[in-house]
Formats: C-alpha cells, structure tokens, sequence
C-alpha cells in the first residue's frame, strides 16, 4: 500500500513538473515578452526636484548653492521617498519646484522622459 502511495505521488510530481516546463517554453517562444518588458514602462511621479544632501528637505536656495558644489539633484516623491535620477540635465533649474515627471524607476534610479512643474 505504501509503494503504490508513493508511486502516484510521484507520478503526480512528475505531471506538475512537466506542465509548468511547458508553461515556461510558451512564454519564452519568439515574439513573446520578457516579464521584465512591464517594468520598462513609464509611469508619472507627482513630487519636487532637491538635491542628495538635502534630500526630503525641500529648499530652492539650498538645492542650488548644493549643485552647485557638485551635489546631484534627486526626486523627492509625495511619501518623502528620495530617488537617485540618471539624467541629471532634465532637472536643471528645477531645484525646489514641485514636479510632474514621467519616467522610468529601475533599482530606484529614475530615469525622465518629461517633466512639467507644477504650480500650485
């Protein structure tokens, strides 16, 4: 009785196993997306524009006298939450201001494809 017991849960461990190989071969044929394809789309953050010594702190004057001793700018969103930014060039003359940006987060770097300052 104990062999035949284990002889169907093998069997059926067998059958999981295969299915989820197959699964797994479909969604990696050609044309099909990577998983990661969803994470490179942009999404909008609502937030303001400061620098990486200020950080959640938001101060116009501050973030320029700090960039202008070499200190990168950052985004700061609406939680406080302090996010690196690789395209740097995108921001100048933004310190302070609050933003809209559409963009790309990846390990917590953001990327900008556009920004808009927001008045209030």
């Amino acid at each position: 009785m104990k062999k035949m017991m284990t002889s169907i849960v093998l069997i059926g461990l067998l059958f999981s196993m295969a299915s989820a190989k197959s699964d797994t071969a479909k969604s990696t044929k050609k044309g099909a997306k990577p998983a990661t394809a969803a994470a490179d789309k942009t999404k909008s953050f609502d937030g303001w524009v400061s620098d990486e010594k200020c950080g959640p702190k938001i101060d116009a004057a501050c973030t320029k006298m700090c960039v202008s001793m070499g200190a990168k700018l950052v985004f700061v969103d609406i939680d406080k939450t302090v996010m690196a930014v690789a395209n740097q060039e995108l921001l100048s003359g933004l310190g302070g201001k609050r933003v809209n940006i559409q963009g790309k987060l990846d390990n917590g770097v953001l990327t900008v494809v556009s920004v808009k300052a927001v008045t209030k």
